[in-house]
């Protein structure tokens, strides 16, 4: 028997983490509970919530075998003390060598039991001027899309670039939310996040829930945040531009299927 999707009250938690993994967690701890007491129950963080430290190498120093450390231990109490599900973002796991790690998307249900794992798949290159990134000279890219099957519908997982690749959604679809947590840099984020964002939403007509670092980290990085819902229309339900906040809207299920109705395009798509 087919179990009908429910409503959800859901709720993307912005940070501007630090270094020390146990002051980021109080500060997810504080916010989530924030949430819940506004009726959340899914709720996302943005990567690298526990750690953004001075250099990559302190993100690669911070990272848990799968399945056991404090990060992931907390992940599942909170979720289960609350009983609300998480969508933990990214947090730093093994890699199959010593020197790189995994960037990878956990989420628990409100037993607090780890039902899903996506690990990054596209990794960021990017240089103009003196700024410069390359995600892979530290991050192992992980090989499988993922989505996850939750009381609330289905949601596809996604890490930030991966946001620049829309077949990676239509692979997945048809999903009722896209789950989109970030540490976009000021730069591209001003250009590109807010319209890559509605675009998804309105080409896979879903939900997309985007949380973000938002401000001026320990280590004078400048991340975008932004965090917003948006509907499957491409309608802003909430966003908060900068700073540590919470964001929240409600996913509908009718909503989706009018706008699916109306205009179906997903069933019109003929590859």
């Amino acid at each position: 028997m087919t179990v009908p999707k429910q409503s959800a009250r859901m709720a993307a938690i912005q940070m501007i983490s630090g270094p020390r993994v146990a002051d980021n967690l109080a500060v997810a701890g504080r916010l989530i509970a924030e949430a819940v007491d506004q009726g959340a129950q899914l709720i996302g963080l943005p990567e690298y919530f526990p750690i953004i430290g001075a250099a990559d190498a302190d993100r690669v120093r911070a990272r848990e075998t799968f399945g056991s450390g404090p990060v992931q231990d907390w992940l599942a109490e909170t979720a289960a003390r609350h009983g609300v599900w998480i969508l933990a973002g990214s947090i730093p796991l093994a890699a199959s060598v010593p020197d790189k790690m995994r960037n990878s998307t956990l989420v628990f249900d409100a037993a607090g039991q780890c039902v899903q794992r996506y690990d990054k798949i596209h990794l960021f290159g990017f240089q103009k001027g003196e700024e410069t990134y390359d995600e892979s000279a530290f991050i192992e890219a992980g090989q499988d899309a993922a989505t996850v099957d939750t009381p609330f519908g289905r949601i596809a997982l996604s890490i930030c670039y991966d946001l620049r690749f829309p077949e990676l959604y239509r692979s997945l679809g048809p999903v009722d939310l896209i789950f989109m947590p970030a540490a976009f840099t000021e730069t591209t984020g001003r250009a590109h996040w807010e319209i890559l964002l509605r675009a998804r939403a309105i080409e896979n007509q879903c939900y997309l829930m985007a949380v973000g670092q938002g401000g001026v980290h320990e280590n004078g990085r400048q991340t975008h945040g932004n965090s917003m819902i948006i509907d499957p229309w491409g309608e802003m339900l909430d966003r908060k531009l900068k700073g540590r906040g919470v964001v929240m809207a409600d996913l509908d299920h009718a909503r989706i299927a009018d706008i699916r109705a109306s205009l179906p395009a997903l069933a019109h798509r003929t590859r």
